[in-house]
């Protein structure tokens, strides 16, 4: 039976873990003379449990170790794509636990994120990339980021991962109990760079389980439901597992732990780090992530975004205690809050600073700002992804909002679809008082169909490559989105937001909307006018994600004068689209394939218009960085908190542990 319509792209949900190189293939078109330069890509590929996508389990396939691709436009005529996977410290550990099948010590995936009961979370590094050069460099550095980690620098020839940005120490962890060597560490996976002043930023922040799932409600699950017993599963997991969340609930620093601090780094010496506070004192709270961050001129724009990872992903996939799954279940805020610091706060004898707080209407995920603020005016261009739960994923319980159909298993692992059109907004922000507020929002929010039915992945003139520099103001922006889907609307959705606070499409019409389908589209968006001047739309059951702008050889610097790659899951496969940038809506100028491309699903991407071999003298020693973590853990095994364990397989325990990082984990770096 034929359906009546467009399917999610089946091509979408595979990955390869293959890191040999290719040559690819030009099948349409013909590559541009004058496109320049190295595209990276990364994405989650699965794990050393799942050797690839899709995971058998149906986890979201966001959750996977970081493929790290490289597009060479270096020979006319040619493009080439090498691979690797980003190899951090715990990536080994994951490896050989994995075939060890030590149960304390293997990692299993939460969620999105994969973690050990006693060696902590995995960098998975599967995110996003920070070119960077600072005053000091020769050549551009290149950073590897996840939300949930610290960035790494990478080699930007070889794609191997040389160091993680600050020493373990230098980063407070989400929760200290146990003391895992692989500290649970919530980040950005969009850290700022200024080339104008040579500096860095990122954040380190932390939720309380209060502050995560309601404190009276957290107290009523566990009195009722942590000593019940196991519903038939495996009864020495369920003991391993009721212990160590009783011990990180209890007697963690997670029942208190709430800070965000931001980070500056100058590429060479340690991080500075201030915790953000209110103008009352009161320390920052965030409520959901802080996935995106920007710098302007004078400021630093942190944004709470609609996008959760962190412990309650541990706490809501415990198999054995469903209930507690119900009620970790984390819902996005309608609105969001950013947070402004003034950089000439940042100063060295100081430990803490002022966060300005502003609210805005609909929810987001990614944001750009203006490097200049004139007249201490911030300007904003934000992606609302409303009615859209991002950090969800589609699971074997869920049924589709249609007459209750199952939703089909091949598509278990992807996320979603949104329920409302999005919209694109473009804020002016005045911080010449205390309380900063938005003199411009209301006739610059935009929607457009079909442009904006998922939006939120982006592209833009980032750096001039005369210079290196930013660009002063955007005036132009291309995003893609993801178009609208009959597979992707679940009535776990529609329950969710079926009293949604901003609603534009009514929810009937939206359903009818939907069984039709929206497709997904590349745009470009001039901010100042905030009309969408020029866009393509991709034919039925295709969708597009990670644009990236590459300026072009010999021609003037402009927003405009370059060209959009993108990926792009067709019904049968993965391709590589090059579009000319000042004509979107004419046919790609180029596509290219290879029967052994297959990648995960990437977010996004970076350009370098030359790479070598990585020069930068800045390196964390991986013994040094984990050895003091591994002592700690061997005497807490010691000290009898792991109660059900006897004295010989706790010595068994400790020697493996030992024998993991000094055989497998310190030589590999």
């Amino acid at each position: 039976m034929v359906s009546n319509f467009p399917k999610v792209p089946r091509a979408i949900m595979n990955a390869y873990r293959d890191e040999s190189s290719i040559e690819m293939q030009i099948f349409e078109g013909n590559l541009p003379d004058n496109l320049q330069g190295h595209i990276f890509i990364v994405a989650p590929v699965g794990t050393v449990s799942s050797k690839g996508l899709p995971d058998k389990n149906g986890n979201t396939f966001m959750n996977g170790d970081g493929m790290i691709y490289r597009l060479d436009f270096d020979q006319k005529g040619k493009v080439s794509l090498k691979r690797k996977i980003a190899k951090s410290p715990d990536y080994w550990a994951d490896k050989v636990t994995h075939d060890n099948n030590n149960k304390l010590l293997k990692f299993r995936n939460y969620g999105l994120v994969r973690f050990s009961d006693l060696l902590g979370f995995r960098n998975e590094l599967n995110t996003a990339f920070l070119p960077i050069k600072f005053s000091g460099d020769t050549h551009e550095r290149l950073l590897v980021t996840y939300d949930a980690g610290r960035p790494y620098e990478i080699d930007t020839e070889t794609l191997e991962a040389v160091t993680p940005i600050g020493e373990m120490k230098e980063w407070e962890a989400l929760l200290d109990q146990p003391p895992y060597p692989f500290k649970p560490i919530l980040s950005t996976a969009h850290p700022a760079f200024d080339p104008h002043k040579s500096e860095m930023f990122t954040v380190n922040y932390s939720r309380s389980l209060p502050n995560i799932l309601g404190i009276d409600r957290i107290l009523d699950v566990f009195n009722k439901k942590l000593d019940e017993t196991s519903r038939g599963t495996d009864q020495e997991r369920y003991k391993i597992a009721l212990a160590l969340l009783k011990k990180i609930i209890f007697e963690s620093n997670l029942w208190t732990n709430n800070f965000a601090n931001l980070m500056r780094w100058d590429g060479v010496n340690s991080l500075q780090k201030w915790q953000l506070i209110n103008l009352n004192g009161s320390p920052v709270k965030i409520r959901q992530s802080i996935h995106q961050i920007g710098v302007t001129q004078d400021y630093v724009v942190l944004m709470d975004t609609a996008f959760a990872t962190g412990i309650e992903q541990v706490i809501s996939n415990f198999p054995e205690i469903p209930l507690i799954k119900e009620l970790a279940r984390f819902i996005p805020s309608p609105d969001t809050m950013l947070y402004i610091v003034e950089r000439n706060k940042l100063q060295e004898n100081e430990e803490k600073v002022v966060a300005h707080k502003v609210k805005i209407p609909r929810e987001a995920a990614h944001f750009l700002v203006d490097y200049e603020n004139p007249n201490n005016k911030i300007t904003l261009h934000i992606a609302h992804i409303c009615a859209w739960d991002i950090a969800e994923w589609l699971r074997d319980e869920d049924q589709s909002v249609y007459n209750n159909e199952t939703v089909p298993h091949e598509l278990f692992g992807m996320h979603p679809g949104q329920m409302d059109i999005g919209f694109m907004g473009r804020y002016v922000i005045d911080v010449n008082s205390e309380k900063p507020k938005i003199i411009e929002s209301q006739n610059i929010l935009k929607k457009h169909d079909p442009c904006t039915w998922g939006p939120g992945l982006y592209t833009y003139l980032d750096r001039l490559p005369s210079s290196g520099m930013t660009p002063s103001n955007l005036d132009n922006i291309y995003w893609v989105s993801l178009g609208l889907w009959k597979e992707l609307t679940t009535q776990f959705m529609y329950e969710q937001y079926n009293k949604y606070k901003y609603r534009e499409v009514p929810l009937a019409e939206f359903l009818e909307l939907a069984k039709q389908g929206k497709p997904a589209c590349l745009y470009r968006l001039h901010t100042s006018s905030m009309t969408i001047e020029d866009y393509y739309e991709f034919p039925e059951g295709y969708m597009v994600f990670s644009p990236q702008f590459v300026p072009k050889r010999g021609r003037e610097e402009s927003s405009t004068n370059g060209y959009i790659v993108c990926i792009v899951f067709t019904p049968e496969r993965d391709e590589i689209w090059i579009f000319d940038a000042e004509n979107l809506n004419q046919n790609p100028l180029c596509k290219l394939y290879h029967p052994q491309l297959n990648l995960g699903l990437s977010l996004h991407t970076a350009w370098l218009q030359n790479i070598s071999p990585r020069q930068a003298n800045y390196n964390i020693p991986v013994k040094q960085d984990y050895q003091e973590a591994v002592e700690k853990l061997l005497n807490f095994i010691e000290d009898d908190h792991l109660i059900f364990l006897s004295p010989p397989e706790k010595g068994q325990l400790k020697q493996e542990i030992k024998d993991l990082f000094e055989k497998d984990v310190y030589p590999r770096f």
